[in-house]
């Protein structure tokens, strides 16, 4: 070797721990668990080096975030598809021997056959909600996190919960042991923690918003509880109509068609934006006199930490993941009593210097939600469950 010149770094040294994550939701339209996704494995990558993370299907470069399509270049994206279809033929254990040398395998919903051998089995646990709250899923998708409970969840040797929350609703429903169960919490993009004045107006000229707004954010399905959100902004006083818009953020999911023509026909004050892209949602979030979120249920409830980040207030549910999340710093109520949210909206309308309270204290608790210290703590939990 010529003198001091460094040796080349070998693709594994001693004691490195191989970790496989199952980045399948990445290449599929989704929302809240790519968007987990998507950030964790972005900041796992970015911890020091010391563990070998790859991606199941083979892919190495994310794209920009996108909901609607894949992060991943069109070839990586069908020859994965191709291959997470091929594992998922009953029966199949082509990933025992594809996965063989790995010491974790972090499965998702998307794997049928996940390996039982060699690789320690982990998982994700976002929410328990196609038990709970069967009704607000299509049966194709109750089918499939079912499945997934019992497949990966109840044999994997450990897992991780977005929530205490979810942590414990898994541990009762799927009689989890609770030493398996770790809570982890994910992080908020450090874009909302950047927003600015300037990045509102720039969105608020994008979309067209010229008057103040309340704001929700999330895939229009029945657990966002969207009907009482239009009920309840229909139910404002007029004062708060003619002063605030409410602003709908997010694609079609599955729902009703009632539901679909109120947001494509709305009432007046109402505007429905339909998708809006990733980058958009720091500065629309950020421009926003307050959140309301009042979901039926949430693992975590992401658009209520963001815009905590952002300094915004915001009004969710009791009970869940969104107290927990949320804490003393925004305003929760019943989500089935439109008096009651209506209530609340419009305390929070007219009171600007509650307003400013619950967005310093939301800021200072969203502190806590940042994916650098999701990474950490994740990788310790695959350290502890490889057995390393």
């Amino acid at each position: 070797m010529q003198a001091g010149k460094k040796p080349e770094r070998k693709s594994r040294i001693r004691g490195e721990m191989r970790i496989v994550i199952d980045a399948t939701s990445l290449l599929l339209r989704s929302t809240g668990v790519k968007n987990y996704m998507y950030y964790w494995i972005r900041a796992l990558q970015e911890q020091p080096l010391g563990e070998c993370i790859r991606l199941f299907p083979y892919f190495r470069r994310l794209s920009q975030l996108n909901h609607e399509r894949s992060c991943a270049g069109k070839w990586a994206t069908r020859s994965g598809r191709l291959l997470v279809n091929f594992c998922n033929i009953r029966g199949n254990r082509t990933l025992d021997l594809l996965e063989a040398r790995a010491d974790v395998f972090h499965a998702s919903q998307n794997l049928r056959n996940p390996p039982r051998w060699r690789p320690r089995l982990t998982a994700t646990i976002y929410d328990m909600t196609c038990w709970i709250l069967p009704e607000t899923h299509t049966p194709a998708n109750v089918a499939a996190t079912k499945r997934y409970g019992d497949q990966v969840l109840r044999r994997a040797a450990a897992c991780t919960a977005i929530s205490e929350s979810a942590r414990r609703d898994a541990i009762e429903i799927l009689g989890l042991a609770e030493d398996r169960v770790e809570t982890i919490y994910p992080g908020v993009a450090d874009g909302f923690f950047a927003a600015t004045p300037e990045d509102a107006r720039a969105v608020a000229r994008t979309y067209g918003l010229e008057r103040p707004y309340i704001l929700f954010v999330g895939m229009i399905e029945p657990r966002k509880n969207i009907d009482r959100v239009l009920d309840v902004y229909s139910s404002l006083s007029q004062a708060v109509r003619s002063e605030y818009e409410l602003v709908v953020a997010g694609a079609l999911g599955w729902c009703k068609p009632e539901t679909v023509n109120r947001l494509l026909r709305p009432a007046a004050g109402i505007r429905y934006l339909g998708y809006v892209p990733e980058s958009d949602l720091p500065g629309l979030t950020a421009g926003a006199a307050l959140l309301f979120y009042p979901a039926l249920y949430e693992g975590f409830g992401l658009p209520v930490a963001q815009a905590m980040a952002c300094g915004v207030p915001a009004i969710t549910s009791r009970g869940s993941a969104l107290e927990e999340i949320g804490g003393k710093d925004v305003v929760t109520v019943e989500p089935h009593r439109i008096e009651e949210m209506a209530a609340a909206v419009e305390r929070l309308a007219l009171s600007p210097g509650l307003r400013s309270e619950l967005g310093q204290r939301g800021r200072r608790r969203a502190a806590q939600y940042t994916w650098a210290r999701c990474a950490e703590q994740s990788l310790a939990f695959f350290r502890r469950a490889g057995g390393a």
